[in-house]
């Protein structure tokens, strides 16, 4: 999807789009962004076409995506650092300033493409980290919890706490916050 301030800016990125193997949905203009435009389109990547990303047409453009994870690229004007730190975090994969000629598109495309890939994957790693470092947390707080009301040694919590994962097919971390849980209502 292609959203565009000017009707040249719109010709140069259909072309280039063209050029680049890809298939557009659809031109709007800042104005027209919506949830709805987006939903209709059902795009793989979203381009921007602008003198300068203000954050209400970030905004804009945000809302409208709500959910879906998709790569903004930005073909802009303003060069100003302050613009650019603005867009990336807004989600840019690719901020080009003064740099939209039809041929450029199909390289910028790729590089944002890879780029979106990339940090979606480590977005990915990163969730599954975090469950792990959680999961270990209430593994340990649990062995604790099993340690002092029934006496035993670390070794025999933690062998406790992964027979009851298995005979009730969970992960420990799951039956971990189980015995959490129950020790805190028992309190």
């Amino acid at each position: 999807m292609v959203i565009a301030e000017s009707p040249e800016g719109a010709g140069i990125l259909r072309e280039g789009l063209i050029l680049a193997g890809h298939e557009l949905a659809e031109i709007a203009t800042p104005e027209l962004v919506s949830n709805a435009a987006l939903e209709r389109a059902r795009p793989d990547c979203v381009v921007l076409e602008t003198e300068s990303p203000h954050i209400d047409l970030l905004d804009r453009i945000s809302d409208a995506m709500g959910s879906l994870q998709l790569p903004l690229v930005i073909f802009a004007h303003d060069a100003s650092e302050e613009a650019i730190a603005r867009a990336v975090r807004s989600g840019a994969a690719s901020y080009v300033v003064d740099g939209l000629e039809a041929t450029r598109v199909p390289a910028i495309m790729q590089v944002a493409l890879t780029r979106f890939e990339m940090f979606s994957e480590l977005r990915v790693e990163l969730g599954q980290a975090q469950q792990k470092l959680a999961e270990r947390k209430f593994v340990e707080r649990a062995k604790g919890l099993l340690m002092k009301s029934r006496g035993l040694s670390e070794d025999e919590a933690y062998h406790t706490l992964r027979r009851m994962a298995m005979e009730r097919n969970r992960r420990m971390g799951e039956v971990a916050r189980s015995v959490i849980e129950m020790a805190e209502l028992l309190n």
